[in-house]
């Protein structure tokens, strides 16, 4: 990286409204600042991946993949980055390897340069796959350490994982700290580990929810981390990432400077302030998550995971039992073999806990998520699960230990002929969308395509597209 100078990706038009607004924030609302953004200096920008390709079409009525190719147009001058579930792509369960493959070099043919991948588990056999492709097509692969805390996840681990992922062909290695666990001095003796035993750059990726991630950012940088992840200031802190403006103004003339333009980042930044203020006003922009709350750092449970925990105790007309799920989560979590709290396995812990409390018997309800995990489905575990949980939840359902996506036939050809027999999708990124979210592309869809298809149908324009 170029001399000492500390790197910023900025995440404004993704994590920061995906972690305080549900990802509603629009394409019109981001255009007006684009050619801006562009000329700030940034290593990145983030802008796609994560939740923004299922809301985009669900809520907002936009075409993810146009979308991108907007944001491209407007900013030539900068590296576009995504955030990717390895073999979840963008969805909730695993896809076969020509689907994946498949996304990620349209992914790159339509604008990213940097595809972040990483997986719940820290399973890194399903990151193979994507990692492979976005070597192939071009792209920048940056892999991703999930970081958590337990018996099982040290530092060593996660320098073991590193140089795994060195050795598979990583550009870039991430330390993802999604629920803001990482602490101050902890992140300072986790980055001066891997800058002495990995030869790549360390991006350093946290939130603000517990109020700690200025001093984290602070304290890697003096450890000599590489990149770090901020929003521009409306979006910023709480359950979103620490402020790009305060971290600059922090580094200003010292020997981790970065080189960024405080005033050209106000001007962004009045922008995005603005719309701030009219998302407050549709109410998509809830101010609660700006507080401070730190019993994330004593139940390991993210921002996002919190709200879903208090809706589901809500329709159960149970929330006084709040403070007793919280207490259960890591009582699961250590059940089904520390995973990391991060998507999709937060949603599964966080809901098994909900019903152990609610139904007043541990594991008396197991939904299909839960026995999937157990099963092996989602990949392998980090530590030994409780075999006691495990055979009244799967009794003797035989374990996966393989990689799970070996059991998956290729599936692209499948949803592409669908298509066609519905007469729905015109290129091969509506195959894609399609096979991510079925329901939602075809809602989407139909509302797009008023007019209908002519015989150039779906299926060919696969088979010249995709290599079918």
């Amino acid at each position: 990286m170029e001399n000492n100078k500390l790197f910023i990706t900025d995440t404004i038009l993704r994590d920061a409204h995906q972690s305080q607004a549900a990802t509603r924030m629009r394409i019109e609302d981001m255009i007006p600042a684009l050619e801006k953004l562009d000329k700030v200096g940034y290593w990145s920008v983030e802008c796609w991946g994560g939740a923004t390709f299922d809301a985009c079409m669900r809520f907002l009525n936009e075409d993810p993949w146009e979308r991108l190719r907007t944001i491209k147009k407007h900013m030539p001058n900068t590296k576009l980055q995504m955030l990717l579930r390895g073999q979840n792509l963008l969805g909730y369960k695993h896809y076969s390897d020509d689907v994946v493959e498949a996304f990620v070099a349209k992914s790159i043919e339509n604008g990213i340069d940097v595809v972040r991948i990483f997986d719940a588990l820290n399973d890194t056999r399903n990151i193979e796959a994507a990692l492979k492709a976005t070597k192939k097509y071009g792209g920048i692969a940056e892999v991703a350490l999930s970081y958590t805390s337990s018996p099982v996840h040290n530092e060593e681990y996660f320098v073991k994982l590193a140089k795994e992922l060195e050795k598979m062909g990583a550009d870039v290695i991430c330390i993802k700290d999604m629920a803001n666990l990482l602490l101050p001095y902890d992140a300072y003796s986790l980055v001066k580990k891997l800058k002495e035993n990995v030869k790549l750059p360390i991006h350093l990726h946290t939130h603000n929810t517990t109020g700690t991630g200025d001093m984290t950012y602070l304290m890697a940088a003096q450890a000599g981390v590489d990149i770090v992840d901020c929003a521009l200031s409306p979006f910023a802190n709480g359950t979103a990432n620490p402020s790009t403006e305060a971290l600059v103004a922090t580094m200003q003339g010292t020997e981790r400077d970065t080189g960024l333009d405080l005033n050209a980042l106000g001007e962004v930044a009045a922008h995005f302030r603005t719309v701030a203020d009219k998302m407050k006003a549709e109410g998509t922009l809830d101010p609660k998550v700006l507080n401070v709350d730190t019993k994330t750092l004593i139940y390991q449970v993210p921002g996002g995971m919190l709200s879903n925990l208090i809706s589901q105790l809500k329709q159960a007309n149970a929330e006084d039992k709040y403070y007793e799920v919280l207490a259960e989560v890591p009582r699961v979590r250590e059940d089904f073999g520390y995973p990391p709290l991060v998507t999709p396995t937060s949603q599964i812990v966080g809901t098994q806990a909900v019903l152990n409390v609610l139904a007043g018997e541990r594991y008396k309800m197991v939904p299909k998520e839960s026995k999937a995990l157990l099963r092996g489905e989602y990949g392998r575990l980090p530590a030994p699960v409780n075999e006691s949980v495990r055979s009244k939840a799967i009794g003797s359902d035989a374990i996966i230990t393989c990689r799970p996506a070996d059991l998956l036939k290729p599936e692209l050809e499948g949803y592409a002929n669908e298509m066609k027999e519905k007469g729905i999708g015109k290129c091969a990124e509506d195959v894609l969308s399609y096979a991510l979210f079925p329901q939602v592309a075809e809602k989407f869809f139909a509302v797009r395509d008023k007019a209908p298809e002519d015989e150039n149908t779906v299926r060919e324009l696969v088979v010249e597209d995709l290599g079918l």
